[in-house]
């Protein structure tokens, strides 16, 4: 027998702030399927009609406009995109990435000026002028001519041929207010900006609850570390892991396998690349920061108890799988750290671990990892 919802209820259970007045509008727009009607002619909901409302919800948190997010609904029944609605997505991206780009410019140019150490301060000031008659808008920003903003940049660059720079004073006027992380996650984030230069990236971190510790006990217990290709491998501290007891695996472990592209391809279309899942140590920290498809795989061994990890670093690259891999990590039973959307790659992933084995023991003065 069917359950019906009526529609507070709906609203209740999506929840998502709808209300019944915004479901009658969907109804309207043709967006959510009309329902059954009770005697008293009030419309009755089925579960089809919760998960179509919920479709809608995350569509809209997402940017689509209603009329695209119509259009999508309507293509999951005919199987594919219009070339129409794909046309006007793509419009729609482009637009947002234009939006994007003038806000960097303006985040670029206020910390060309806040991360200014000590050393570059101290002669500033005329450069500042400058710069507040800019109002630091993305709308000044754009429409002086490039003339005008070598002269600002030109005065602000004079002092920094003249010492090295001091990255944590630039980041601690950059980074925002972290006192509610702990200091090894502080580390841990600052050095993730300091491998790609922007600080924004901090907002898209995930770390799951308890996964630093888990990582450092199961360092400390000399765990097997495995990644997903050779190049993520040779960016490991070694001579910390050497002194922890720490073991290096390979998953795709063929030396000519350069690109995330590549590596792709390779899992995929050799199964033995998948079958070493069932091989790894219970406790062990999986780094993947090239394919899609081995986080998706680590995640499906994770779900059918075939791979026990202490935790997982996933950052692989991608447009649509990566994303996806990353989602499935992030609903796991098991300790992550992972970015979000498509943000990644090898040295983001290596950053992170190598974060977490510095985060043990000071640099070792020695060479015994060479031995290895």
């Amino acid at each position: 027998m069917i359950e019906y919802l009526t529609i507070k209820k709906l609203t209740e259970t999506v929840s998502g702030n709808i209300t019944p007045r915004m479901v009658r509008h969907y109804h309207q727009l043709g967006l959510l399927p009309e329902a059954v009607r009770s005697p008293s002619n009030y419309r009755l909901y089925t579960e089809k009609h919760v998960q179509y409302l919920r479709r809608i919800v995350a569509l809209k948190q997402q940017g689509f406009q209603l009329e695209h997010i119509r259009k999508l609904l309507e293509t999951e029944t005919d199987e594919a995109a219009t070339d129409t609605l794909i046309a006007q997505l793509q419009q729609q991206y482009r637009s947002i990435i234009q939006q994007i780009t003038r806000l960097r410019q303006t985040a670029s140019a206020l910390e060309g000026l806040l991360g200014r150490d000590r050393h570059c301060q101290s002669i500033q000031a005329e450069a500042i002028a400058q710069l507040k008659l800019l109002e630091v808008e993305t709308k000044h920003v754009e429409s002086l001519q490039d003339e005008q903003i070598d002269s600002l940049w030109s005065a602000l660059d004079a002092a920094a041929p003249a010492h090295p720079e001091e990255f944590q004073e630039s980041l601690q006027q950059l980074l925002p207010n972290l006192s509610d992380r702990s200091e090894i996650e502080i580390d841990l984030l600052s050095k993730l900006v300091l491998a790609c230069g922007d600080v924004s990236l901090v907002n898209f971190v995930k770390i799951s609850p308890g996964a630093i510790a888990v990582a450092r006990d199961s360092l400390k217990s000399g765990c097997q570390v495995v990644t997903d290709v050779g190049a993520i491998a040779a960016a490991l501290d070694y001579p910390r892991l050497a002194h922890l007891g720490c073991q290096v695996d390979t998953l795709i472990d063929n030396p000519h396998i350069t690109t995330a592209a590549e590596a792709e391809q390779e899992f995929w279309h050799h199964q033995s690349w998948q079958k070493r899942f069932e091989q790894l140590t219970p406790g062990c920290i999986v780094v993947v920061g090239y394919a899609p498809s081995v986080l998706i795989s680590v995640c499906q061994a994770i779900e059918k108890e075939l791979l026990k990890p202490a935790l997982v670093i996933g950052m692989p690259i991608g447009f649509s799988h990566a994303p996806a891999a990353k989602r499935l990590l992030m609903h796991s039973s098991v300790p992550f750290i992972t970015t979000f959307s498509t943000i990644g790659g090898g040295l983001l992933a290596t950053t992170a671990f190598n974060a977490l084995a510095q985060s043990l023991l000071e640099k070792p003065d020695c060479h015994c990892y060479l031995t290895q």
